[in-house]
């Protein structure tokens, strides 16, 4: 009947994978083994290179180091399920193993952003106030602002765990996508969920969106500050020291936003180009950062090479 079905919550949910895809997904995982391997490889011989380099120790590079964890910790939330899906059909998941997984990828996601911030005002204090540099951004402070960019992502992702747990689950369990995400699972909800759309809304403008505007103000400063240098010579070396930077920042926003747009705006576009596009936010910036960072910086190229020809240095 009717009010026995309403009291009927799921606790177990089916990750589709790919829908419509499904007969590629061995095809699939390898590109995502791949991406994962990468991620995981290359992001842990930056965190190395950096820990093992004291001229690295810097601002700069420890903010860095910070955002290859952040990496590292995406790619695992994400992409293992992905592969047991793929893989094994292991499609189940626990409604706790949703909410926990969720929970990591919307933080891990606003903990990124945060450090792709602090890094835009690195360069903006590097390059605006280069002799007061070392005296602003101390150690203490360093280490201060990380933790402040971690505290910021749980105190406004953590109350998405109580506005999912309020919830009775009791349509359907089937989920189609790869990994889980806040409205997508709320919307299985008997119960009215414009509390976690409106909230999900208000995390999406003081974290991602206001990082954007923060970091565009950062680099029009930045750009002012340039183009007063005299030397042709001096210009190009602090435009080269914000390249990567530039490099990383695109590649992590302009996904997202395509994503948001072609979900909000696209509805002719079909499911599978959706979740596809969603996968792209979670493995390209993990998987390339540490490449773009590698190739663009000479401290880590040198470092790199010495770690891998010992003798060459």
């Amino acid at each position: 009947s009717p009010i026995l079905w309403t009291l009927i919550s799921h606790t177990i949910f089916i990750l589709v994978g790919i829908p419509g895809l499904e007969d590629q997904h061995m095809w699939i995982s390898i590109p995502f083994l791949i991406s994962y391997l990468t991620a995981i490889i290359g992001n842990s011989l930056l965190i190395y290179i950096i820990a093992t380099e004291r001229t690295l120790h810097e601002p700069m590079y420890l903010f860095l180091s910070m955002l290859a964890t952040a990496d590292i910790v995406l790619s695992t939330t994400t992409v293992p399920k992905t592969l047991s899906i793929f893989w094994f059909n292991a499609r189940e998941i626990s409604l706790g193993g949703c909410i926990t997984q969720l929970f990591f990828i919307h933080s891990t996601y606003v903990i990124e952003s945060g450090f792709l911030l602090v890094m835009a005002f690195d360069r903006y204090i590097a390059i605006c106030y280069p002799l007061r540099y070392s005296m602003i951004l101390t150690n203490l402070v360093t280490g201060n602002i990380g933790l402040a960019v971690v505290l910021r992502s749980f105190i406004t992702i953590f109350p998405i765990i109580f506005l999912l747990t309020r919830l009775t689950f009791c349509q359907n369990n089937i989920l189609p996508h790869t990994s889980c995400e806040h409205i997508g699972l709320a919307k299985y909800a008997c119960a009215d969920i414009r509390v976690n759309i409106w909230y999900g809304v208000f995390v999406l403008l003081t974290t991602i969106v206001l990082d954007i505007i923060l970091i565009a103000t950062s680099y029009g400063l930045i750009l002012q500050a340039v183009f007063r240098i005299p030397s042709r010579e001096a210009r190009h070396k602090a435009l080269n020291t914000c390249g990567s930077h530039v490099c990383v920042i695109a590649l992590f926003y302009v996904p997202g936003i395509f994503t948001f747009l072609t979900q909000r705006f696209g509805h002719h576009i079909p499911p599978h180009v959706h979740i596809l596009l969603a996968n792209v936010c979670a493995l390209a910036p993990p998987m390339l950062n540490p490449i773009i960072y590698g190739a663009k910086t000479k401290q880590i190229r040198d470092r790199l090479v010495y770690v891998f020809f010992p003798r060459q240095k």
